[in-house]
């Protein structure tokens, strides 16, 4: 499942630009912001700020806050502690936002951390889930 969900994250990333749904450019920042506030939250260690960006479906496979966090300590260490991050490429399809965000670790290494944002009914949006991969080597943010 987690590569079919990969899979899917890269061919939106790479669809031609004629091929793209129309971006709107609120939408995207709205989603900057999320991603943005949930990087702060985990740099200060504010775990229930970090998991009130999560998504039904994420809180769901971990239904407290001290889970969430612990998951994204283990798994996500560039995200949890970036030396620095920026934003790079960003998709809308429908009310799915794909983000890319460039991390550099506090280890010195490179990474590209893909996001889904993703509408919830009551108009706000939530973090989905996060696909990390190594940068290329030498790539500088």
């Amino acid at each position: 499942m987690r590569i079919v969900t990969a899979a899917v994250f890269l061919c939106m990333l790479l669809l031609p630009p004629a091929a793209r749904p129309a971006m709107a450019e609120d939408v995207v920042q709205t989603a900057q912001a999320v991603i943005t506030a949930q990087i702060e939250a985990f740099l200060a260690d504010d775990a229930a700020a970090a998991y009130a960006f999560a998504s039904p479906t994420i809180r769901q496979k971990f239904p407290d806050e001290t889970s969430f966090f612990e998951m994204v300590k283990r798994g996500y260490a560039p995200v949890y502690r970036p030396g620095n991050f920026g934003f790079g490429r960003a998709r809308v399809s429908g009310d799915t936002v794909l983000q890319e965000v460039l991390v550099r670790g506090t280890d010195g290494k490179d990474w590209t951390a893909v996001y889904q944002v993703v509408r919830q009914p009551d108009g706000s949006y939530k973090i989905n889930g996060v696909h990390m991969m190594r940068s290329a080597v030498g790539s500088d943010i």
